[in-house]
């Protein structure tokens, strides 16, 4: 009779009540119940190892050196700086809830406000001007999306539009009559912010560069290495080691700590996360201001670092790229950074040696055929679009000298797509992204 009670009680129990999902959701940790892999043995490691063993075997078989050249992959963190500050921006206010389609706008804000205050005051002035210019439009963007309810993907184009007409306006104040200057440019950034490199691995405070005597050997695998390596440890912008620290400190805060906990709650289960005392709406100011002010310093970046004046239209978009990228790394630190990353490679490549985009074609279907093996098991349809699309890249490597002109320009944004298109099936946003949130709602 007691048996029968007592599973007539579990089967009549009520749904699981806010608090309780709130529970069960906070209560899952980063990683799963089982035994992690080995470092060795985790699918990121394994990819990285692959795609360095292709490239070098590329660049033995067709002698591009620039492939996976030191200057290349320098020149490739430069340009993956304010795409993956870009995209740290969108990730801090969407795992708030809050979608910001309006990162270009608060960049543009942030390279104006930059180059004044870098032309006045100094270069690391401008820097903090960037992000304070950020901050107000991120501001703004909060009042009308967290207090008024607006449509967030409307008010983030709306700042897009705005940014662009109130830039002109605080340019022609800020630079017209100046030297060299005008109302679509700014006068010359008042210093530069040094670089540093790695004593001894990189040549740094007059040491000896031994990664870059390991990449002029040219030797299989090692050289690739050591140029992928230098790259990243030779004349590093001070501005880059800051942007990496924020990467870093992102994971640490949004993962580690109770703060960063209650702000994830915000965007995946806010109706829960209220029930339990979390304050929704201002966590969700918290996300959106942060990012704010990490797109002004991406703005900022690209007058005191890429460049030392503000011009119109400066941005290129790379507000957009850089929400891709966070997509691409599905709503983490680390994976927007590696999308970054790719699509300043890209750039990079086209700009440095505009011949090498042609190789690339073959490691493209070097890669392909690599994931079609390892995927054939247990996906064999997607091994054979891979193998497919591997022969139709490899085809046109084989018939073609080199790419048109206007496809090498197009090679980040086709990156950009081809990427996105691959990592689709496996993507998780927040839940509440892009969802208003009142007091009571469940």
């Amino acid at each position: 009779m007691s048996a029968t009670t007592s599973r007539t009680s579990q089967t009549s129990r009520s749904p699981r009540s806010p608090r309780d999902s709130w529970a069960w959701w906070s209560s899952r940790g980063p990683r799963s119940s089982r035994a992690p892999r080995p470092w060795w043995r985790r699918g990121w490691v394994l990819a990285v190892v692959a795609v360095l063993v292709a490239a070098s075997a590329v660049r033995v078989l067709t002698g591009t050196d620039a492939l996976t050249g030191s200057g290349v992959v320098n020149a490739a963190l430069r340009l993956a700086v304010p795409i993956g500050l870009a995209g740290l921006s969108g990730l801090w206010s969407e795992r708030a809830g809050v979608a910001n389609l309006g990162i270009e706008g608060m960049m543009i804000i942030g390279t104006v406000c930059g180059a004044w205050a870098g032309y006045t005051h100094g270069v690391w002035a401008g820097v903090l001007a960037g992000a304070l210019g950020g901050i107000a439009a991120g501001l703004l963007h909060a009042v009308a999306t967290v207090t008024f309810g607006v449509d967030q993907a409307v008010c983030g184009i709306a700042i897009n539009i705005l940014a662009l007409g109130v830039a002109r306006f605080l340019s022609v104040i800020a630079f017209s009559g100046l030297p060299g200057a005008g109302a679509t440019q700014s006068p010359p950034v008042r210093g530069v912010i040094d670089t540093v490199s790695v004593p001894f691995l990189a040549g740094g405070a007059g040491t000896p560069d031994l990664l870059g005597d390991l990449e002029r050997t040219r030797w299989f695998l090692v050289s690739d290495a050591a140029g992928i390596l230098r790259g990243l440890l030779h004349e590093v912008s001070w501005f880059t080691v800051l942007a990496v620290a924020l990467v870093l400190g992102s994971v640490v805060v949004l993962w580690y700590t109770a703060f960063g906990l209650r702000l994830r709650s915000a965007g995946e289960h806010p109706a829960a996360a209220d029930s339990l005392g979390v304050p929704v709406h201002r966590m969700r100011y918290c996300g959106v201001l942060v990012s704010g002010a990490l797109a002004g310093l991406a703005g900022s970046y690209l007058v005191t670092v890429s460049s030392n004046v503000y011009r119109e239209g400066q941005t290129g978009g790379r507000g957009f790229i850089g929400l891709a990228a966070m997509i691409f790394g599905n709503w983490r630190p680390g994976g927007t950074a590696g999308g970054a990353l790719l699509f300043g490679y890209a750039d990079a490549l086209q700009l440095r040696q505009a011949t090498a985009v042609h190789v690339l074609l073959l490691l493209a279907a070097v890669l392909a055929w690599t994931a079609a093996l390892v995927v054939l098991r247990r996906r064999p349809r997607t091994a054979a679009a891979l193998a497919l699309a591997g022969v139709a890249a490899f085809a046109v490597f084989q018939t073609t000298d080199a790419i048109p002109t206007q496809l090498i320009y197009a090679t980040p944004y086709l990156v950009t797509l081809l990427v996105l298109v691959t990592v689709a099936q496996r993507l998780r946003m927040p839940t509440y992204a892009g969802l208003p949130y009142r007091r009571g709602e469940t």
